[in-house]
């Protein structure tokens, strides 16, 4: 495992970049995720636009206006931030042995964070003084919604993390309320489902107020969805941030599958989860004490594959609904089953002791049926603005 990039950097290719250390494996590979699947999205929209389902909206922009005071001053805020923490940490000794606890420490370099900061403002300043006009100008542009996908990723990513981890910390409410600090502000215990419904409604609002279509978008949204979600599960299988399965001591029955694709110790995981790895030093130390199933590494294989389904058959769909219903239908089975090996805390009032995401699963299955027999009536062809 690699909990971040240094290890990874250090085992392919032999070099000790202690900046890496920085660099969260999970969290790196969860953006990287999302700029792909920003343009899977952009290429949807743009295919979308050509077939008349979505139009342009007019804005105006005023241009040649000198830099306006909040401008400067956000500038200044993240220089700030920058420097004090990113330069802070190669200047304060020990700083990158434990990059999460430095990061979401009080410790900084001040003077690197003033530098920064400082030459934040002068560079927008500058910018701004540049474009100045004598008399600022309102211009007037068009805007179609695949020139909106960055502040929709943006929007998905931010609400996306916050429900991640209400809905991670509604289901693991007794760790929640031992230590609700370091549970808030983790860079591991995230819940999908819980991010996919606060970004979706965070995403619907933000779309209709340029008056997009929402069932439109949505259905160029289930095979960006299918496609993030296969993307970000590769950080949870690379960086072992827990979502793994249950115990499998079974012996491996495929000769030609290796051994770590059937049951795995999950060594040197950014949890620290297990027993001491023997012989080993320093940081990230410990491997699971029996294997399990690597679901996380099962998931990636089984969304990337529907992602592909989803993509042959997009242009062979013409009713609006009936892609998003797939994709409920689709990645609340997927979800479903995966459970089945998965380690999650089980409801145990309830009927089964099902989990959350088995509660969840089933809504989104029976959801998409509804939107398969429904979308005929519910989202006419002819209607573009809904």
């Amino acid at each position: 495992m690699y909990p971040n990039l240094y290890y990874l950097v250090e085992d392919w290719f032999g070099l000790k970049l202690n900046a890496l250390k920085l660099v969260n494996s999970f969290g790196f590979f969860v953006a990287l995720a999302f700029i792909a699947s920003g343009y899977v999205l952009y290429r949807e929209l743009k295919r979308k636009e050509d077939l008349g389902e979505f139009h342009a909206t007019e804005e105006a922009v005023l241009v040649g206006a000198p830099a306006k005071l909040f401008e400067l001053l956000s500038n200044f805020f993240f220089g700030f931030i920058f420097g004090y923490k990113i330069i802070g940490a190669f200047t304060i000794e020990n700083a990158l042995n434990n990059t999460q606890g430095f990061i979401f420490s009080l410790e900084g370099n001040p003077l690197a964070g003033i530098f920064v900061g400082g030459l934040m403002v002068y560079l927008k300043w500058k910018e701004k003084d540049k474009e100045k006009l004598a008399k600022p100008q309102l211009k007037k542009f068009k805007v179609w919604p695949h020139d909106r996908v960055g502040d929709v990723v943006l929007q998905a990513a931010l609400w996306g993390f916050l429900g991640a981890k209400i809905f991670h910390n509604l289901e693991n409410l007794e760790d929640f309320s031992r230590d609700p600090i370091g549970a808030l502000i983790s860079f591991s215990g995230l819940t999908f489902f819980g991010g996919l419904i606060v970004a979706t409604i965070a995403v619907i609002i933000y779309i209709r107020k340029f008056k997009i279509s929402v069932i439109h978008f949505a259905d160029a949204m289930a095979p960006t969805m299918i496609f993030a979600y296969a993307a970000g599960r590769i950080g949870c299988q690379i960086s072992g941030d827990g979502d793994w399965g249950i115990a499998n001591t079974k012996p491996n029955p495929f000769t030609w599958l290796p051994n770590w694709m059937w049951s795995y110790t999950y060594p040197h995981n950014v949890l620290n989860e297990g027993v001491a790895i023997p012989g080993c030093v320093g940081n990230y130390c410990n491997e699971l004490p029996l294997p399990v199933y690597p679901t996380a590494f099962y998931e990636i294989c089984m969304m990337f594959g529907l992602f592909l389904v989803m993509w042959a058959i997009r242009k062979r769909v013409t009713q609006p609904g009936i892609l998003t219903g797939i994709y409920f239908i689709f990645v609340g089975a997927e979800r479903y089953l995966i459970e089945q090996i998965r380690v999650n805390n089980k409801y145990m009032s309830l009927p089964f002791q099902p989990t959350q995401a088995e509660i969840i699963s089933v809504i989104l299955i029976l959801l998409g049926v509804v939107f398969l027999v429904k979308s005929k009536n519910w989202f006419p062809k002819k209607i573009i603005n809904s």
